[in-house]
């Protein structure tokens, strides 16, 4: 069980990141930039506040502005979950206080991390999309069709990241 639990209100330019621990406690609430060294200072300052044990750490996005700090999670082999916006939006409902901030969605996505046993992990497929750009709902979609093995296109951004098992000839980046 993990000692803490980050929940991240991502955005494009800046991210808010709470910390919360097992009873529910803030211990950390802070904006930070979407830049590669703040977030691993982040990513610092949430290890030394779990002193060692584990950490969970959750996010509203799993592509887009979020795609570095899911780039920079796994690098360090931190443990995310996805929790949709819809989840955090209905989830708002029960928690007190009026209104809407990015403080108030990175403490409810944190905590719904620590109660909810539902939640998916981001898998290693997603973290590839989120780099490229594309949505990881996508890419078993067509993987799971065979539409990509029987046309041979594959999206631009699927190149370096998909084993292609289809014609030997290189794959097309338009469809037929």
């Amino acid at each position: 069980m993990p000692a803490v639990w980050v929940g991240v209100d991502s955005g494009k330019r800046t991210h808010h990141c709470v910390v919360i621990n097992r009873v529910g406690m803030v211990l950390l609430s802070r904006r930070v930039n979407n830049d590669e060294t703040e977030l691993i200072e982040l990513i610092g300052a949430v290890d030394d506040l779990a002193d060692g044990d584990q950490v969970c750490w959750a996010t509203d996005l799993n592509a887009g502005g979020a795609a570095l700090l899911i780039t920079l999670l796994a690098a360090h082999s931190q443990r995310l979950l996805y929790i949709p916006g819809r989840v955090v939006h209905h989830a708002a409902a029960t928690y007190q206080g009026a209104g809407k901030t990015d403080a108030k969605d990175a403490r409810i996505i944190a905590d719904q991390a620590r109660m909810r046993t539902d939640l998916q992990p981001v898998r290693e497929a997603d973290q590839s999309a989120s780099i490229c750009g594309c949505s990881p709902h996508v890419v078993p979609i067509w993987s799971a069709t065979g539409f990509a093995r029987s046309t041979g296109f594959v999206p631009r951004c699927w190149s370096t990241f998909l084993l292609w098992n289809g014609p030997s000839t290189t794959p097309r980046t338009k469809p037929p």
